[in-house]
Formats: structure tokens, sequence, C-alpha cells
């Protein structure tokens, strides 16, 4: 069971969670046209486009042929957490006839793409950029949603701005004690333990790994923290730097076991040190805090880490905590520290 919000839904409802019964009213595609490929995936494809009725910009996510239940689910949530800081809003909702799709118009957000973002950032910029996305995590948290797809991609940076928005909730879903959820989920190279090792009793942590996953890139200045070929690889990668000890400790307080014909490649590592990934590059990011900020996401078990209401206290972000400026860009400054 979570170690918070574990009966958030069971208090507020089948009205809240129960997506299935969500009756859609789809509206016509005309006010809107599409200017630019912009992504796509297996589920979506997804563009920039204009909303004729106002020449604002959009997103217009065009779905693939999927299950209605997953098209509502992922309608359900945003609804639910509309206006929610640093979520993505839901503007439309329309259904094109003649093509038989449909589609989800989006807030627009301007974002840094990844390669350019994560080994260029400062070390206020990278706490002001968790913080955000941590701010995000707690209020759906508090709300019984997990993401279960918290990743670069999915996360929009604006630069200019200091802007952050959490988008794709395609894979999000509401959380409940003791329900089984498929761990086929996220994405290989921010996948948690629990997930790699096909443990379905998760809960909102694996989402807090990913958090981890994502500082840890930031402040070492390395594009993917843990990147393996393959799912086994993956979990190799992670034990190269948790160590044996931690993994067989966790299989054996789940009753899990390694889903892999050669298990003996994971029996010999020693925990290591953060320390170890501080470089001349990265130095500048890599502080204390930092580095115990890390350690307490990024733990094997789910019951260990942080949640996003106790990251978001952590001692890493005391320059950034009070801060609520109308543009967060402003607020940068050289000397490190939030200027006012």
């Amino acid at each position: 069971m979570a170690r918070v919000h574990a009966n958030v839904n069971a208090l507020l409802g089948p009205d809240w969670y129960d997506y299935e019964k969500l009756k859609i009213e789809w509206n016509v595609p005309d006010r809107y046209e599409i200017t630019r490929r912009i992504g796509g995936g297996r589920y979506s494809e997804v563009f920039e486009g204009n909303d004729l009725s106002n020449e604002e910009a959009v997103v217009i996510k065009v779905l693939k042929p999927v299950a209605k239940k997953k098209i509502k689910r992922e309608i359900k949530i945003l609804r639910n957490l509309s206006g929610g800081p640093n979520i993505v809003g839901l503007l439309d909702v329309v259904h094109d006839p003649p093509s038989r799709s449909h589609s989800l118009i989006m807030e627009y957000v301007e974002n840094t793409d990844w390669k350019e973002l994560y080994n260029s950032l400062s070390e206020l910029e990278v706490k002001h950029y968790v913080f955000q996305l941590l701010r995000a995590l707690d209020f759906i948290h508090e709300r019984g949603i997990m993401h279960r797809d918290v990743k670069p991609g999915n996360i929009m940076f604006n630069r200019e701005s200091g802007n952050l928005r959490l988008i794709d909730w395609g894979l999000a879903e509401f959380y409940h004690p003791g329900v089984e959820c498929s761990p086929r989920v996220g994405t290989r190279y921010y996948k948690s333990p629990e997930l790699l090792l096909g443990y379905t009793l998760y809960d909102y942590s694996l989402d807090m790994w990913c958090v981890g996953c994502l500082l840890a890139s930031m402040v070492f200045r390395k594009e993917y923290f843990f990147r393996g070929r393959d799912n086994d690889d993956q979990l190799l990668k992670i034990t190269k730097v948790l160590g044996t000890n931690g993994l067989e400790q966790y299989l054996q307080t789940y009753e899990l076991y390694i889903r892999t014909e050669a298990p003996d490649r994971y029996a010999s590592f020693v925990r290591q040190p953060w320390t170890r990934f501080i470089t001349a590059e990265n130095r500048s990011t890599a502080s204390v805090d930092a580095l115990d900020l890390i350690d307490k996401l990024l733990r094997y078990d789910h019951q260990e880490r942080l949640t996003a209401a106790e990251a978001l206290a952590h001692t890493y972000f005391n320059a950034v905590r009070l801060q609520t400026p109308s543009n967060p860009a402003e607020c940068f400054s050289d000397s490190g520290f939030y200027s006012t």
C-alpha cells in the first residue's frame, strides 16, 4: 500500500475515478488547423496547430486507434487535474467523422529540447525545474493519480519563461490499494526496479524514481543516467550503481525474482557512492544536497523513496521554495541564488 494518499480515490468516490462511465461530447475540428508535426509515438501523433477563432497556437494530439476505455481515462484524468500546477491544459476534444479520428486539443508550450538542456543548466535552473515537476506530481498524487511515464519527452521546459508543463497522460492511472496494474508502462531508461521486475502492486513512488533519474541526469550532465539496451540490461545498469546486496534484499522483501536466463550477471556489484560520478564538468551542480536528494529518490525499495511532498521539503530547494515569481526566468542570477 502507498505510504501516502492510499485511500484518496475511495474517499472521492466513483464520480472522480470511474472513467468508464464518462460520456464524452466530441466537438467538430473545424476551428483548428494543423501547421506542423512535432512528435508522436505508439498511441498518438502530435502536431502544432492554430485555433482559428483566436489565432492562438495549440497542440493537436491525434489519437491512434486504441480502446475507448483508454481514451476515456486520459480525458477524465486531464479534466480532473485541470488548473493544477504545471499540468498541461486540455482545451477541447474533437472528432473528425471522415477520418474517424479523435483528437485532444492541448495548451501550447514552447519547449527546449532535452538534448540541448540537460548539460547546460545552472544549479539554480536544475533546482527550479525539478521543484516545478515535483509540484505537479505532488498535486496529482494527492488526487490519487499516477502519471506512469515521467521522462524528458513528457516535460515541456520553456527556458525563456522558466515555465514547465507535465504532458502526455495516456498512461496515467488512478491508484487503488491492492489493485494490480500492468508493469508494461513507462519508458525503459526511467523504469523503476518494480516495473523491471514485473511487480504489479506499485504506487505513486514509481513516478518518484523517474524524478531521481531526471535529477541525476541534470546534476551529472548525462543524457540518460541509466541506459540499458533492454529491460534486463536496464536492471543491470541500476544494480551496478545501487549494488547487489540492496537488490537481493528488495527481492526478498517483496517475494520477487529476476526474470532472466542469466541471474548470475547481477551477483557481484558493490554499491557506488554518488561522489563517484562527479567530474570537472558537473562539479558546479553536484552539491552535497543534490547527491542526498538523488540518494533518497533512487532506492530499490519503493516504500523508502521520498514522496513528492517530502522531496519538495528537502533542503536542496531552500533557495527556490518560497519564491513564486510571475516570470521564473527573471529570478535566475549568476550568484546561484534567487534574486528578488
